[in-house]
């Protein structure tokens, strides 16, 4: 990395990164366990991308998600998604104004919750499409279109959003083009038994937990510029490459794919696959991505990237089924050829 004091650039290296250890202690006070999905919700934002928690309710997937904006000084709204949430609802409406000097009336722009920078998008998916693709522009473009004119969101700006298993009732499942401006889809599971009980301690007596705010927009965007400068080797890229090209069945020579997938991963899976992996890499404090740290955050980038055909359905094949037979399948440059 090539800066021009480099020895200040060192400090502020350790500090961010020391703090960014602090914001899971912080978010710990309040959340009991699920210490790999907090992991993955900071992992996108270093990535500088969005990110979809799915859950059965009560799994406090909005806690954690608020905890985590309590953690980090910016602006920070949440939407409940409802099935008559209408888009002017999230990206905001024309409002008629009076000018009291001239008395001249016009239309003033009043931007909706969607300008911030944290976005919680409560149960995404119980609200309707026509709602849900009013997000499209702002997450891919980071900007909003109304009435001919562009409105630039503020910067960081990240989506995180809750949503129930698509079997529960009044939900609509995400359509493919919105679940693919997701960087991560994380499933959160059921808690252990330990922390279970520990959960029923915290949350059955008078102990409030105070969260502090660690870091600021700009430090965000100082860390994900240092996460883009973790090195890749060429031989990652590659494999990175056959790995998101092997999801394809007419690109893949793996069974799993060719019998239960119809449609793979896009080029975005690829970029989603290496930036997570430079984010897991940076907040263990490495500069150079590993397979090890593809290979913890495949699952997640890849699980709502890839379509599976009836077959799969009729024989109770989810997707990360598939992954799990592609990562034994998709050999490491270093490692034996498969068979």
């Amino acid at each position: 990395m090539q800066h021009d004091d480099p020895q200040q650039e060192t400090q502020d290296l350790s500090r961010l990164q020391a703090k960014l250890g602090h914001v899971q202690q912080e978010i710990a006070k309040v959340i009991v366990g699920q210490g790999e999905v907090i992991e993955q919700l900071i992992m996108s934002m270093l990535a500088g991308g969005h990110c979809l928690l799915e859950g059965v309710p009560g799994l406090a997937k909005t806690l954690m998600v608020s905890s985590l904006a309590e953690s980090l000084a910016m602006n920070f709204k949440r939407v409940q998604f409802t099935p008559d949430l209408m888009p002017s609802d999230i990206i905001g409406t024309e409002i008629l104004e009076t000018d009291h000097a001239s008395g001249e009336r016009f239309f003033k722009f009043q931007q909706g919750p969607v300008f911030t920078h944290i976005l919680l998008a409560d149960e995404i998916n119980r609200t309707s499409p026509k709602t849900q693709a009013a997000l499209l522009e702002a997450m891919q473009e980071k900007k909003v279109s109304y009435g001919g004119q562009s409105y630039a969101l503020p910067r960081p700006f990240f989506v995180l959003a809750t949503q129930n298993p698509v079997e529960q009732a009044g939900t609509y499942a995400l359509p493919e083009a919105q679940l693919d401006r997701f960087l991560m889809f994380v499933r959160v599971a059921y808690p252990s038994a330990s922390d279970e009980v520990a959960i029923l301690k915290r949350t059955t007596s008078n102990m409030v937990a105070s969260i502090q705010a660690l870091l600021h927009a700009e430090d965000i965007l100082q860390l994900q510029r240092w996460v883009r400068d973790v090195v890749v080797a060429d031989p990652i890229f590659a494999y990175v490459a056959n790995l998101t090209r092997s999801t394809r069945p007419a690109h893949s020579d793996c069974s799993q794919v060719q019998d239960f997938v119809r449609w793979g991963a896009g080029p975005r899976a690829g970029q989603a696959l290496i930036l997570c992996a430079k984010a897991r890499a940076f907040m263990q404090g490495r500069f150079a991505v590993e397979y090890p740290d593809v290979h913890a955050v495949a699952h997640s980038v890849l699980r709502h990237r890839i379509l599976l055909n009836f077959q799969a359905e009729a024989a109770n094949m989810h997707s990360d089924q598939v992954i799990d037979a592609l990562l034994a399948h998709v050999k490491t440059p270093s490692s034996p050829l498969a068979d």
